[in-house]
């Protein structure tokens, strides 16, 4: 018997590390082989290219070529290598003594788009818009190009121009602009004033250094003036500095409250942030505006603000930028700038929209939707993608993720009649000529008339001369077209001559008074005392109206 077990034994080891360690060591050739072969038909591949390809190419240009090949499969516009020159000139273009024309600007669709133009700047001046795609620089097609290197060739020596085509919605050809750059003076907070009813609003345009002290500060004026609700208006914002986000969240949440987080799949690259001081406006109730233009640092504060239901989100969805990027040195001096992370809401949100395949997946669903008879809208209630996760807020209401912030009240703004499109579309074949020109009219209307007071209106005679004005700059469009736009023509004539007369604050007080999504959000706040009420009375105004999509579900 112990014969047999001396025997047995070293057998049964033997079987045992054979079918073990040989299945192993079969599984690790069969994945090595497979690593192998693919390596290997890359550079089977590359060698044919290289000696029989009917053009010649260096070696190296290929290996740039498969490196960019890839980057682009990863479907991530923010993803790129650089060559140690780009940087270098990119860092050079963004911190040293050169100017810009003022916009923020995204790939979207495949090209450079403005988020916004920033107020009192060339590009803003020069009439440029929110959505407009950049689809030439100095005779140069974008379609190619990086975020980094738009931002590149956009800057240069103040006072120096560039020449550039904008694909706007209604123009058949790019639209030519020529724009001189100039020293940026961002201004965080152009607007603050006190509303009838005691609803303070003030308008957020960037977050820049001195956004935090400038919005306590414009919020504690208008307390003193009667203030006892707030509109924050992040419409347009494109973001700015994330330190500056973060600590506008701070001012509105308490501390414990989580008030973002960034998370990768490696530690290293994951992050979160909470608030640690005690809010100095606990007792005002809020609204937040936002539209698809709202960007980045605007969708943190949002999304931290909604996720504690210390304010009511009101208008559309935002534009869904909320992705980290790194810069790696590589050996050789190149420089890869890769997505790691991705920026969360509180409750857990990717802020970050699609993009790359998810965008195209996000497509196909939409159409999916309509040829079903669902909207494709994703803001309607209706029209959400089927898979879209869902959160909840402190208070148990279900917000939506997908990408952007999603409302909790949808409110869309006015759109312009038929006969205003058809003006608007003659307008935007001339480009910048037509801001040129309601500039200098503005200019010689406030010289001509030293009286002028806040409320004046645009009628008659003055659209006669504006009529004219046009005609002078070469503006050729039918008489009858313009006056069909007389509604659009009156609004923007008086928002521009009282801008020039005044300054952005008062414009943005004119551009309020008929603002739907402003005086939606003002008609809530009249009927709240506590910030918690704003929901229950957001509830009742979407109950009122036609077609209205709930307040407590995040847009549902």
């Amino acid at each position: 018997m112990k014969v047999k077990r001396t025997i047995l034994a070293p057998v049964v080891v033997a079987f045992f590390a054979l079918a073990t360690g040989g299945w192993l060591l079969q599984r690790g050739v069969e994945e090595g082989r497979s690593v192998y072969e693919q390596s290997r038909l890359f550079e089977d591949v590359l060698r044919q290219v290289e000696t029989s390809f009917v053009e010649e190419f260096a070696r190296d240009s290929l290996y740039r070529m498969a490196i960019s090949g890839l980057l682009e499969e990863l479907g991530d516009p923010h993803t790129e290598l650089m060559e140690r020159r780009q940087y270098e000139e990119l860092v050079l273009q963004t911190t040293g003594e050169y100017g810009g024309i003022g916009i923020q600007i995204a790939k979207r669709n495949g090209w450079i788009t403005v988020v916004a133009p920033l107020r009192g700047t060339p590009g803003e001046r020069a009439g440029l818009m929110a959505g407009d795609a950049i689809v030439e620089v100095n005779g140069e097609s974008t379609s190619e190009w990086s975020e980094d290197e738009a931002v590149n060739r956009l800057r240069g020596p103040k006072g120096e121009p560039v020449e550039i085509g904008i694909m706007r919605a209604g123009a058949d050809e790019p639209i030519p602009f020529r724009i001189v750059r100039d020293d940026i003076v961002i201004t965080s907070v152009p607007a603050a004033y006190v509303m009838d009813g005691g609803v303070g609003y003030v308008e957020l345009s960037v977050f820049s250094e001195t956004s935090v002290d400038s919005l306590r500060h414009a919020i504690d004026r208008l307390r003193a003036q009667g203030a006892t609700s707030l509109i924050l208006d992040l419409r347009g914002n494109p973001g700015g500095v994330l330190e500056a986000g973060l600590a506008v969240s701070d001012l509105f949440l308490n501390p414990g409250d989580k008030l973002s987080e960034i998370q990768g799949r490696t530690p290293q690259n994951s992050q979160s942030w909470t608030d640690r001081v005690e809010q100095p406006f606990a007792d005002l109730p809020m609204v937040v505006l936002l539209n698809p233009f709202s960007a980045s640092a605007a969708e943190i504060v949002a999304g931290a603000l909604q996720d504690h239901d210390r304010a009511l989100i009101l208008g559309q969805t935002s534009f869904g930028k909320g992705s980290v990027q790194s810069l790696l040195n590589l050996p050789g001096g190149d420089i890869l700038k890769m997505t790691t992370a991705r920026w969360l809401t509180p409750s857990g949100r990717s802020i970050q929209g699609p993009y790359g395949i998810d965008a195209e997946r996000a497509a196909a669903q939409a159409e999916r939707m309509a040829a079903a008879g669902r909207p494709a809208d994703p803001d309607a209630p209706e029209g959400l993608p089927e898979d879209v996760p869902t959160f909840q807020t402190d208070m148990g209401r279900t917000v939506y993720g997908g990408g952007g912030i999603r409302p909790d009240l949808l409110v869309r703004p006015d759109t312009i009649s038929t006969s205003e499109q058809v003006f608007v579309r003659a307008l935007n074949q001339h480009g910048q000529a037509y801001a040129d020109a309601r500039f200098a009219y503005a200019v010689e209307f406030i010289r001509q008339n030293a009286g002028l007071q806040r409320g004046f209106q645009v009628a008659g005679a003055m659209l006669d001369d504006f009529y004219a004005a046009l005609s002078a700059a070469d503006i050729d469009i039918e008489r009858a077209v313009y006056d069909a736009a007389e509604v659009w023509v009156t609004r923007d004539l008086g928002i521009e001559i009282t801008r020039r007369k005044w300054n952005d604050e008062a414009a943005r007080m004119r551009v309020n008074l008929e603002d739907v999504q402003v005086r939606t959000a003002a008609e809530i706040l009249r009927q709240v005392t506590r910030p918690v009420e704003v929901f229950a009375a957001a509830d009742a105004f979407a109950d009122r109206r036609q077609g209205s999509v709930g307040a407590s579900s995040g847009g549902r």
